[in-house]
């Protein structure tokens, strides 16, 4: 009796079809971002917050949803409840299709992310970490000064170089032992 024999994936299809299902998912993440921003940003207005980063990951205790809140002279827990209760109750209603999540509000701390465009020119001159999706000049992670941004193009101070990285492209971005503005 002959034996069947099972093709192999190639080491470069497999690699490939881990970049699509890692861009797929990296899409269906920033979906479920964008609905929550929409949600959650109108709500911390009228609390007098300012909405300064949402994150949707899977961690090992399943998935979390992070939303990040400030406002001049910092936030207290009691504002973080006040949010956090309101919040899920306007998921409930109008974000039903998402899967289980854990909710946690917070203050940005002191590596406070940004997510925001705008922020890249509202923190220049501050030390940031930056990761982005796609490499630039061999690379997906940066440590330098913001230094502005021109049309959806980041610009980072790394020693005597300035990098240029694509807004759309950066997947993780925060400002290094940040203590708040005065």
């Amino acid at each position: 009796m002959a034996k069947r024999g099972r093709k192999r994936k190639s080491k470069n299809r497999q690699a490939e079809e881990g970049r699509i299902a890692g861009a797929e998912a990296r899409q269906q993440q920033q979906a479920v971002v964008a609905s929550v921003v929409r949600l959650a940003d109108p709500l911390c207005r009228a609390e007098g917050l300012e909405l300064v980063h949402v994150e949707y990951q899977r961690e090992p205790g399943g998935v979390t949803l992070r939303i990040y809140l400030d406002r001049p002279g910092g936030v207290t827990l009691d504002d973080c409840v006040e949010v956090s209760r309101q919040l899920e109750d306007v998921l409930d209603v109008h974000a039903k299709d998402l899967p289980p999540y854990r909710l946690e509000v917070s203050s940005p701390g002191i590596d406070r992310p940004i997510g925001k465009i705008e922020d890249y020119n509202r923190f220049a001159g501050r030390q940031a970490k930056i990761r982005v999706a796609t490499p630039v000049n061999g690379r997906k992670n940066f440590t330098g000064v913001l230094a502005g941004v021109v049309g959806d193009t980041i610009q980072l101070q790394m020693d005597d170089t300035v990098v240029c990285l694509d807004f759309s492209d950066i997947l993780k971005a925060r400002l290094i032992n940040f203590n708040g503005e005065h």
